[in-house]
């Protein structure tokens, strides 16, 4: 019997009419954004400028410090000598082929496939390390267009890059390129940039020259030699092994020219005097931002936060700085920074880059190692764990793997509070803090104030002891360390440092407007703690030279050996840095953070709070004081003890048992007022001739023991990351 085939049920008409529905909307949607695109595409291309558009007139631009007055004009006048293509070497044209565009003769002004390799090579190596954008879209860009990173300016970008390609030869094109692009220091084109770096005209250029010079447009004044010359080095070199790769070098060339070692032309500071280096780093973020056709042709007015008669006093106090010669530049050393900003707002009211007779700007680029200076940290990390300046460490011989801390002296005191250790700097108590906490909470905390040189990853980092000390991979700038230490007379709170209050244009429109922001990093009270531990660095500790007579907190910072010398202080309105050193670290012959930076700070602070009414750091709330015993740091109920004092504490901190160590002493003490004297010899209880006398324990007393650290009660922690595993921290050798 045959069965008759079933037939598949419809769809209902319910269904049907969803589907024709989804398909109706899919295809309203697809012709509103293709009408949109066309649209925008239509738009784009009418406001292009051709390739004959009237150029307005150039006009300079204009620098302001923070109450209005002027520092200096940025002159329009372009150092540009254009060249015939005939003279620029091969091997210059290479270098900007290998660096920018190696598919440039290739391509029809733009390159998709050039696109993709540079992203695919810039993913793999970790860097970057190749452009997309083509030589002739940069030529756009450059002659025509503005710096905004818009997708119409890309759009345009693209379709001049293509009308350039139909109108103009390749050689035409590379010659109109080179002589356009923007190299730094006030030059344009390949001719201007090789007199103002190397003194020479373009064709006599070598091969290492020629990779330097092509390594700078990508970033002008990041990849400066002037401004910034391990980074420019640095990209020299990736410059030569993308030229080697693509054929246009061999290895024997590339790998000498990238061991010669080049002579630049001596740049001064233009007449500029100290605020040379303010004004160059202010300059470079608006041509970073803006582009060099703007900053130096469109009339720009620029405010900035730099208080004029603030920045001459830093020059006049950074005159203290010793000469012991000049090196092969004839720069004079040792060098010098100094920067101080506001700690509420951020602004930098002075910034000193060196002696003013070069462009390297020590104050933002010279990442030199903090010494102790870097201590604080670690000490913030213990407070925010719940020690107190109270706390007892014992301060003798430690050794952690092969690593065995010494103070600067090459004594040990014997059990010591924090508050006192701080004060003398002591290292070995350091050391012993950060084992017990852990390197990871200082970091981190470093981190949250503002330091970014931080190396947390890779075979060589900074997740090591030696780190408490101040032994860093990279080491810290003057301008970051003062930001941070900023923060403490900030109340915990961090503000960014801030060079640019607002920039008009030439037709009086507001491009920028500097806006406080602001975060809280710290808590607010152990903020307050550190910072009156600090307060006695000043007063009678190691920083004692940077005493200003009135409430200011600092610390002084000294590498074993002796490359860098720092002073870091603040009051409640302002906060400096002071470092000197050598350029090529050579040693500075015993001189100490609390010697000539302390001398060098102190002079400036005087002056430049000279019409501020002294004030001290506001107490904030939850803030306690106890009298406690200095042999144990524990709770003295009789205030007629001797060896004890005033301490405060964070509410929850503070001690509830009372100290039997403070009871024996006195008792020692009334026992003895009894016993004729065993000898006639005088000597002195003055604790002022011997500051150290208290912190060693004498013979036959009972050492007090190390307080564990205690748990947090009611405060309100800004926490950390969890600390690494236990064999993820190894101790320094």
């Amino acid at each position: 019997m045959r069965t008759q085939r079933e037939t598949p049920p419809s769809r209902s008409p319910g269904k049907k009419k969803t589907t024709q529905f989804m398909a109706i909307t899919i295809i309203v949607f697809i012709v509103m954004i293709t009408g949109a695109g066309l649209g925008f595409l239509t738009a784009s291309i009418h406001s292009m400028p051709s390739l004959q558009g009237e150029m307005r007139p150039a006009a300079s631009s204009q620098i302001f410090d923070v109450n209005n007055r002027l520092l200096t004009t940025i002159h329009s006048v372009e150092n540009r000598l254009p060249v015939t293509i005939n003279k620029i070497p091969n091997y210059l044209q290479y270098a900007f082929l290998a660096a920018e565009d190696v598919r440039f003769y290739q391509h029809v002004g733009i390159d998709p496939k050039g696109i993709i390799r540079a992203v695919w090579s810039n993913l793999t190596e970790g860097g970057i390390s190749e452009g997309g954008s083509t030589i002739t879209q940069q030529l756009a860009k450059n002659a025509l267009l503005t710096q905004d990173q818009t997708l119409k300016r890309k759009l345009q970008e693209a379709i001049l890059a293509l009308q350039i390609e139909r109108h103009y030869t390749k050689s035409e094109i590379m010659e109109m390129y080179l002589n356009q692009i923007y190299f730094g220091a006030g030059a344009y084109g390949v001719q201007a940039a090789a007199q103002v770096y190397f003194g020479k005209n373009v064709e006599n250029l070598s091969v290492a020259e020629s990779a330097m010079l092509a390594g700078i447009p990508k970033s002008p004044n990041y990849y400066s030699p002037f401004n910034n010359p391990k980074i420019a080095k640095e990209r020299q070199i990736t410059v030569l092994e993308q030229m080697e790769r693509y054929g246009f070098i061999d290895g024997e060339t590339a790998q000498k020219a990238a061991k010669t070692e080049l002579k630049f032309a001596f740049r001064s500071n233009q007449g500029l005097g100290s605020i040379s280096y303010f004004i160059d780093y202010v300059t470079q973020q608006l041509v970073d931002k803006y582009g060099a056709d703007a900053v130096y042709k469109e009339g720009l007015r620029i405010y900035t936060t730099l208080d004029l008669d603030m920045q001459q006093m830093a020059a006049r106090a950074m005159q203290q700085l010793p000469t012991t010669g000049e090196d092969s530049k004839g720069v004079k050393q040792p060098q010098g920074a100094l920067v101080a900003l506001e700690p509420r707002t951020g602004y930098i009211k002075a910034m000193i880059g060196g002696r003013g007779d070069d462009q390297f700007n020590r104050a933002v680029l010279a990442e030199r190692q903090p010494g102790s200076a870097f201590k604080p940290f670690v000490y913030l990390a213990a407070i925010e764990s719940g020690m107190t300046a109270a706390t007892i460490i014992d301060d003798k011989p430690m050794t952690y793997g092969k690593y065995s801390p010494v103070n600067y002296d090459r004594r040990f005191r014997g059990p010591v509070s924090l508050r006192n250790a701080l004060e003398l700097s002591l290292n070995g108590v350091t050391v012993q803090l950060a084992n017990q906490i852990g390197i990871d909470k200082p970091l981190y905390y470093a981190k949250q104030m503002g330091i970014s040189t931080l190396v947390m990853q890779g075979k060589v980092n900074d997740r090591q002891l030696a780190v408490s000390l101040g032994g860093l991979t990279r080491g810290v700038t003057p301008l970051e360390i003062a930001s941070a230490y900023g923060v403490l007379a900030n109340h915990g709170i961090k503000v960014d440092p801030v060079s640019i209050l607002k920039v008009v244009d030439r037709s009086g429109k507001v491009l920028e407007q500097h806006k406080l922001s602001e975060r809280a990093v710290i808590n607010e009270r152990s903020a307050y703690l550190l910072t009156d531990m600090m307060k006695g660095v000043i007063d009678h500790g190691t920083g004692a030279g940077a005493n200003i007579g009135r409430p200011a907190a600092g610390k002084t910072g000294t590498t074993n050996d002796y490359h860098d010398a720092w002073f870091i202080g603040f009051t409640p309105d302002l906060a400096a840095s002071v470092w000197m050193g050598y350029d090529n670290a050579q040693a500075l012959d015993g001189i100490t953070g609390g010697t000539i930076p302390a001398r060098i700070w102190k002079s400036f602070m005087t002056q430049a709070l000279a019409e501020v009414p002294p004030k001290d750091f506001p107490r904030p709330d939850g803030i306690v004081t106890a009298m406690i015993s200095t042999k144990d740091g524990l709770l003295v109920l009789d205030p007629k003890i001797r060896d004890s004092r005033s301490e405060i504490f964070i509410q929850g901190t503070q001690p509830t048992k009372p100290s039997t160590a403070a009871m024996l002493k006195d008792d020692k003490a009334k026992t003895d007022k009894k016993k004729p004297p065993k000898s006639s010899i005088p000597f002195s209880s003055n604790a002022a001739e011997d500051p150290e006398r208290d912190n060693n324990t004498a013979p036959g007393e009972e050492a007090a023991a190390t307080i564990a650290i205690p748990s947090n009660t009611d405060r309100d922690l800004i926490p950390p990351p969890p600390p690494p595993k236990p064999d993820s921290r190894k101790p320094v050798s």
